[in-house]
């Protein structure tokens, strides 16, 4: 009995003694260091905007909607991102009247008058305060539409186009969903000035107001920090 638990014991000692040799020669490894992304909104970007616009006042009141492109510079100090932004867009904005008018001898004649704005867009300044990844911004700057109106009597119809530059003021939010792209929405309140059609009629202020959502591709990205 003494022999076989003087050979137990010994078996027990000499496997502990492997395991720890074990131990020692086996190197340490460091757990792996965790990675972020720093969002670095400094940069040129290009997109895809579109949204609604409809008219501020007026009976019938001009609406409808858009879709465009968008081209802008960013620069980022600390957490303020300030930049440059245009757009332009197709548009589909517009309203129509129409009636009969009464013509001594020939009776009621049809006659319509519509407006319609074919395209708009902004150049703008912008400035925001970004919570890493998520920038929000005031914006303002130039404003133009290309406008159309059309009166109608009977068969008989006449056009005249007038482009209306202005002022706009807004506000948005953007976020990037993805290394390089963003998107955003945003409001903005055009003020357009009024022109002369056909020589003769005079068009007041054209105030529009515009929501609309975009998708920004960011050639710089995001800067990847360890820590």
């Amino acid at each position: 009995m003494k022999k076989i638990l003087l050979a137990s014991a010994a078996l027990v000692a000499l496997t502990g003694a492997a395991s720890a040799a074990d131990l020692a020669a086996r190197p340490y490894t460091k757990a792996p260091v965790a990675v972020a992304s720093v969002y670095n909104w400094t940069g040129f970007y290009l997109g895809l905007v579109g949204g609604g616009a409809w008219e501020d006042s007026g009976s019938p009141r001009m609406q409808g909607g858009f879709v465009g492109g968008t081209a802008g510079y960013n620069w980022q100090t600390g957490n303020v991102v300030f930049g440059v932004e245009a757009d332009g867009a197709w548009a589909d904005v517009s309203a129509s009247t129409a009636g009969v008018i009464v013509v001594p001898g020939v009776g009621g004649i049809p006659a319509s008058v519509s407006s319609k704005t074919d395209a708009l867009g902004t150049v703008r300044g912008r400035i925001g305060y970004a919570v890493n990844n998520v920038l929000f911004y005031g914006t303002g700057g130039y404003a133009w539409i290309d406008n159309k109106i059309t009166a109608t009597l009977g068969a008989a119809s006449v056009s005249d186009s007038k482009f209306h530059s202005g002022w706009t003021v807004g506000a948005g939010v953007e976020a990037f969903i993805a290394p390089q792209w963003s998107i955003k929405g945003e409001y903005l309140y055009r003020s357009l000035g009024g022109e002369t059609y056909f020589g003769v009629v005079p068009t007041g202020t054209l105030n529009l107001h515009t929501v609309q959502v975009g998708v920004n591709y960011h050639f710089n990205g995001p800067v990847v920090a360890k820590y």
